[in-house]
C-alpha cells in the first residue's frame, strides 16, 4: 500500500523533476505533489511524495530527512492525515438565507 511522505523546507526553486529524481532512488514513486498558493500560484515550500511501498518511504525518510538540496536541508518525515477546518471567518455552509418566496418580476 502507498505510503505518503511531507516534503518540507524546499527552496521555491525546487521543481517536482527535482524531487522525482532525488526519492526514485528510495523506490518507485505513486505520485509528487507541490504545494502552491491557490491566489497567486506562487510555491509555499513544501509538498508531498508517495512511494509505493512502506518499505520504499521509510527509506525516503532515512535517506532524505536532513538531505541537502538546493542548499536547502529538506524535512522528510511520514505524512499526518489533513486535519478538518473550523471556525475561523469561514463560511459553514448550510442555508445562507432565504430563498425569497416565487415573485414574479414582470
Amino acid at each position: 500500500m502507498a505510503k505518503k511522505l511531507y516534503v518540507g523546507n524546499l527552496s521555491y526553486n525546487t521543481t517536482e523533476a527535482q524531487i522525482r529524481e532525488l526519492f526514485a532512488q528510495a523506490g518507485e514513486i505513486a505520485s509528487v505533489n507541490l504545494i502552491t498558493d491557490r491566489d497567486t500560484g506562487s510555491p509555499k515550500g513544501f509538498g508531498f511524495v508517495e512511494m509505493v511501498t512502506d518499505e520504499q518511504a521509510q527509506e525516503a525518510v532515512r535517506r532524505f530527512n536532513g538531505h541537502s538540496l538546493d542548499n536547502r536541508s529538506l524535512t522528510v518525515n511520514e505524512a499526518r492525515p489533513r486535519e478538518e477546518r473550523s471556525g475561523g471567518g469561514g463560511f459553514g455552509g448550510g442555508n445562507r438565507g432565504g430563498g425569497g418566496g416565487n415573485r414574479n418580476r414582470y
